[in-house]
């Protein structure tokens, strides 16, 4: 199953925090690496710049968080002296991207279709080089019970879950409450419930309540693991950081990932040394297995009253966002890199 843009998905194993900021005082990181002296991307330009398309938008249920992502991109890329082209995405993208005949396309899009291969597909077609990852390692991540037959089998510890349709939910809960449903190829939160034992939602769940029920055919449901939220960024071949989320809310959901001050990042995550290290090979690991390329980001949750058998990966996103508030950039902060340097890093991968 490889190929050039993706590579093999299934290769061998391999004090102070603020909302917003990473403060890495407490722990001693040394910075990843300088781009190669004399490539197209660095600092010292002493090759030519690059035309950068950089797409974003489409029409998912992430298309603003993408629109966010794709402009700070092309911010960064054009203060580092790089034509760009941006592109919100619609039906004409191919035409646009061959107008463009950009030397790289800059894959800054969420969700359905730039997120599930498809748009990965359509520039294989087109000979264009872009970011992220590839077609095969794409139609994999956006599934979580794909995800989970690739990743399981390695010894990475995931949930276990059971795909389920709206009518069996309303005839009888999947299993034993707490439980979460999430739609199966959906990121950033979007249409996830937690259903409780208090009856939230109906129980069983009622058929006129709101819920992701209503909008997606296929759900994942799977048991609600209580404890923390932690996240774990990969660049290149490396893992950067641990971050814990601390959602005001209590629930990580979209409003908390994408609104300024509903969500504390404790950026390096005040956790066990054990823990921490166990985030970083299983972030790392699930990032090889499923041949991501320039970028991931692998979502934890931990029960800390179990120790490492607690900590469970939840999914792996290939297309992570880069909004002033993502993770991704924090956590390569955390490690002496800019967010220009970060974003050149992931069209490095590309060429």
């Amino acid at each position: 199953m490889g190929n050039p843009a993706g590579g093999n998905p299934l290769p061998p194993p391999g004090e102070r925090t603020g909302e917003r900021g990473c403060d890495v005082s407490s722990r001693s990181t040394s910075p990843l690496p300088s781009p190669l002296r004399g490539s197209s991307l660095s600092p010292e330009g002493e090759r030519e710049k690059l035309h950068i398309a950089v797409l974003m938008g489409g029409w998912s249920a992430e298309r603003e968080v993408s629109l966010v992502t794709g402009n700070g991109v092309a911010d960064a890329l054009e203060s580092r002296g790089h034509r760009v082209t941006r592109i919100d995405m619609g039906r004409d993208v191919a035409q646009r991207l061959a107008e463009a005949a950009p030397d790289v396309v800059f894959n800054a899009l969420h969700g359905t279709p730039g997120e599930d291969g498809s748009v990965q597909g359509l520039m294989d077609l087109m000979g264009l080089k872009y970011t992220h990852s590839g077609l095969e390692t794409s139609v994999i991540a956006i599934d979580k019970e794909l995800t989970k037959m690739v990743l399981v089998p390695h010894g990475i510890r995931m949930p276990a879950g059971t795909i389920v349709d709206s009518e069996s939910l309303f005839a009888a809960d999947p299993m034993a409450r707490p439980y979460v449903l999430k739609p199966v190829n959906e990121g950033s939160s979007v249409g996830v419930a937690i259903v409780t034992r208090d009856g939230n939602y109906g129980d069983p769940i009622g058929r006129d309540v709101k819920g992701p029920w209503q909008e997606f055919d296929r759900l994942l449901a799977e048991p609600f693991i209580r404890g923390r939220e932690l996240t774990t960024a990969v660049l290149g071949d490396e893992a950067l950081e641990v971050t814990e989320l601390r959602p005001k809310s209590g629930f990580y959901d979209y409003d908390a990932k994408y609104t300024d001050g509903l969500t504390e990042h404790v950026c390096p995550a005040d956790i066990p040394a054990e823990i921490r290290a166990a985030c970083l090979d299983m972030a790392l690991k699930a990032h090889r297995l499923l041949g991501c390329r320039g970028c991931s980001r692998s979502d934890f949750r931990w029960d800390d009253e179990k120790g490492v058998e607690g900590l469970y990966l939840l999914e792996v996103n290939t297309q992570p966002g880069m909004t002033p508030l993502s993770l991704v950039p924090e956590q390569a902060r955390a490690r002496g890199i800019d967010y220009a340097t970060l974003v050149e890093r992931i069209v490095e991968a590309a060429l």
